[in-house]
């Protein structure tokens, strides 16, 4: 396979992952709640989950742009 054709599927498999992070956060959240540690810190766990899902979502976005390009 062509390099390029690789590196656009992977630009489509990081906004699939990215976009499946953003699907997961309520259930992980409630799982996270149970732990004591984390409780007082919920917010932070949650803004870390969304960053880390919109992070993946850009990544995928440009490369999938540069591939057009």
């Amino acid at each position: 396979m062509d390099k390029n054709k690789i590196g656009f599927y992977y630009g489509i498999v990081l906004i699939t992952v990215g976009l499946g992070v953003f699907y997961r956060i309520p259930q992980v959240i409630l799982q996270v709640e149970t732990i004591e540690f984390f409780r007082q810190k919920l917010f932070v766990v949650r803004a870390c989950f969304y960053i880390l899902g919109g992070l993946l979502i850009l990544a995928g976005s440009i490369r999938i742009y540069k591939n057009y390009k």
